[in-house]
């Protein structure tokens, strides 16, 4: 199958479990088409699907991840000050490393809004509706939403890596007070000790609660530097941490506080 009958059987395989999208008018247009089949993968409830269907679908995201462009995390530069850091800016979901972090919410499921911008939508897109599926499991075991500052880790799917290590950061809505900084640097300690205890030598972080959480990208980035610094030091089992930013902005604040460049 082409990449088009892939992406055209799986839109066509999700309107027939979720009827209520059936009328959905498919364009000519590849990214178009991709929208359609992302949005319903954003939308898919966490139920079984075919071997039929997963064959397909990982045949189709293994192609589009490799059609984007695969970064081997350990080709990347590491930082002056500390050979075990690296400062990275670029799409997180195309690294190759053991495992990359998602900022996700407390249930755990993903975003379920179509196509939005956010971390956790498009790892769940690329990754595949197993994810949703895993992390439902996983939820469903444990029985209650996952609380702030902890950690649970998936395998990845069809990202270019091994792991997706899922953390629910918090959410500010007024000033910043300690317990939130005490929060943030618990998601990047949970995810650390959850990665030695599965083996991970390199693990990519996002910039925790900084989007839609609203923490304050400065004081965000000096925990993470501060929490990792600290257990890279008590613990040499991870190799490689690589700081994922995405905006200017990030990359600037954390140039200056890596000492990457001279102001």
């Amino acid at each position: 199958m082409t990449q088009e009958e892939r992406r055209i059987y799986l839109i066509r395989e999700l309107q027939h479990e979720m009827p209520q999208y059936k009328d959905i008018v498919l364009s000519d247009n590849d990214e178009e088409q991709w929208k359609v089949l992302r949005s319903l993968f954003n939308v898919r409830p966490p139920y079984p699907a075919s071997s039929d269907f997963l064959k397909i679908q990982d045949e189709y995201l293994s192609e589009m991840i490799r059609q984007r462009g695969i970064v081997e995390a350990n080709d990347l530069p590491r930082t002056k000050s500390n050979p075990n850091i690296t400062l990275w800016q670029g799409d997180i979901t195309t690294l190759r490393c053991d495992a990359i972090v998602n900022a996700a919410n407390s249930a755990l499921l993903g975003c379920w809004q179509p196509c939005h911008s956010c971390i956790d939508n498009i790892v769940h897109s690329l990754s595949g509706v197993q994810l949703r599926i895993k992390c439902n499991e996983i939820m469903q075991a444990q029985g209650y939403e996952e609380e702030t500052g902890t950690a649970k880790i998936t395998p990845a799917y069809n990202l270019p890596c091994k792991y997706v290590l899922h953390t629910v950061g918090p959410i500010i809505s007024g000033p910043l007070c300690k317990n939130d900084c005490d929060l943030l640097a618990s998601c990047y300690q949970s995810c650390l000790e959850l990665a030695v205890a599965n083996g991970v030598k390199s693990i990519a972080f996002c910039c925790i609660s900084t989007g839609v959480f609203h923490f304050p990208q400065q004081q965000a980035a000096e925990i993470a530097i501060k929490t990792v610094k600290q257990f890279l030091e008590a613990d040499s089992s991870i190799r490689q941490v690589i700081f994922n930013v995405f905006t200017d902005k990030d990359l600037a604040i954390y140039q200056k506080l890596l000492n990457e460049i001279q102001l």
